[in-house]
């Protein structure tokens, strides 16, 4: 109640100092920011309780006995961020389980992981576990930042792609972050910078490539460096960018409308379906 009170003393001065564009983005980086913070410590409660590796589905019986719940799509498949752990999602698997219908699993991978390209492999193997679970043949992916680098490594590399349908990625460096060069004593940071290996071999050909790929990429990710770097661009992929506009690199998997979003993106099978080119959420 304090700062919606001094606000409004400050603007008039705001108005004189930058033009009304620039006093625009500067209170949209404000509520940006504060909405940031305010999920962050919302997330760091909720850490804990994301530390332990979902179970996943039980198989299918094959008796006739108690059958699976027809879904109307391919489970769906929560693959978090760097540093972080499946409470990341609690918010959009309830969404995304009430709304569409699939069946959706968070996977954790472990916060020592140090390369992409091994992430990617087990991955691979955490998915041929949960296909043949809940006998489905696809999955569709929906990665946060790193982890969404690990999916698309694992769907254009890794011929992953006959496996995964559609990859959303939320706040993924697609070529590379310069954020936070501290960082970089990380072996998985060098690895998401501009120019690394692992991006050059994402930026490779690959034709053939079965996966839809659909990119959620933020004006106010802090994260990516330049923000434009979370836009997916490859001539061989089917690859459509999302452009949302005034939220922050951690609101990307928890705000409802971009759940809205994700949800459209993957009732979007078809090359003839349409997924919207930009979202406005605050």
């Amino acid at each position: 109640m304090k700062v919606t009170g001094v606000l409004p003393l400050f603007l008039p001065m705001c108005r004189r100092l930058w033009p009304d564009r620039l006093t625009g983005l500067s209170l949209a980086l404000l509520k940006a920011t504060a909405l940031e913070a305010a999920i962050l410590t919302g997330h760091l409660l909720l850490y804990p309780t994301g530390l332990t590796q979902e179970r996943f589905p039980a198989p299918p019986a094959r008796d006739g006995t108690a059958q699976l719940p027809v879904r109307s799509g391919p489970p769906v498949v929560l693959l978090h961020g760097f540093i972080d752990n499946r409470s990341v999602f609690v918010l959009l698997r309830r969404n995304l389980a009430q709304h569409g219908g699939q069946r959706v699993v968070s996977l954790n991978y472990s916060p020592l992981t140090c390369d992409i390209r091994a992430a990617a492999e087990l991955l691979g193997r955490h998915i041929e576990e949960i296909c043949e679970r809940t006998g489905s043949d696809r999955v569709d992916i929906v990665g946060h930042s790193l982890g969404g680098l690990i999916a698309r490594y694992y769907a254009q590399r890794l011929g992953g792609d006959l496996r995964v349908r559609t990859l959303v990625t939320l706040g993924t460096p697609h070529s590379g972050t310069s954020a936070a060069p501290l960082a970089d004593a990380h072996p998985i940071v060098r690895q998401m910078r501009p120019g690394s290996g692992v991006i050059e071999e994402l930026a490779r050909p690959a034709p053939g490539c079965r996966t839809r790929f659909v990119s959620f990429w933020s004006d106010l990710d802090a994260v990516m460096v330049p923000q434009e770097t979370a836009c997916l661009e490859h001539a061989d992929l089917d690859a459509h960018n999302v452009r949302v506009t005034g939220i922050g690199h951690l609101a990307l998997p928890v705000h409802p409308a971009v759940a809205a979003g994700i949800r459209e993106a993957l009732d979007a099978t078809h090359p003839g379906d349409r997924v919207a080119d930009g979202l406005t959420v605050a």
